[in-house]
């Protein structure tokens, strides 16, 4: 069985865990294992958080003011995707990304290489750490009309009574 949802958040910071606590519950409900439920939750939190901070100026009320979440569970991988309306990453050769779909946009990978950044450190972490989180990571911008597009897969592990258990 297979399980899609998608999200059109403000650009709010209250967004973050509304789509955070969705995933949870979704991953809770179909039986993933808490482990993998909190890693791209985790992740999840840390690319929404991107889009709220650097997707752009909200002032002008257009839809430059929201971002979009993607997510899909489907047998033995979960994909998620945030995508927003704002100016993107620096321009790159590999700036170019084509669409694969309404639901999921297939992005180009990373234009720019993410410097390694201390633990400690409380902002510039947050590619990084959805690397760690992740199994496969695609990060760029959307054709046309702009913004940025952070996806990622990770391969789910179920637990013994999961009702939704991959086959």
């Amino acid at each position: 069985m297979s399980i899609w949802w998608s999200l059109h958040l403000r650009r709010e910071a209250a967004s973050v865990p509304l789509a955070r606590r969705l995933l949870l519950g979704t991953m809770e409900t179909a039986g993933v294992d808490p482990d993998i439920s909190y890693d791209l939750s985790l992740a999840l939190s840390e690319a929404c958080a991107n889009a709220v901070e650097h997707a752009g100026d909200t002032a002008h009320g257009d839809s430059r003011g929201a971002y979009r979440v993607t997510a899909y569970l489907d047998g033995e991988k979960c994909r998620i995707e945030v995508a927003d309306s704002g100016p993107g990453f620096p321009a790159s050769p590999m700036n170019t990304a084509s669409t694969a779909g309404p639901a999921l946009t297939e992005a180009p990978r990373r234009p720019v290489p993410v410097a390694a950044v201390p633990y400690d450190a409380e902002h510039g972490r947050g590619l990084s750490l959805i690397e760690e989180l992740a199994d496969h990571v695609t990060i760029g911008n959307k054709p046309g009309r702009g913004g940025a597009v952070v996806s990622f897969d990770k391969i789910l592990k179920w637990r013994k009574d999961a009702p939704l258990m991959a086959v």
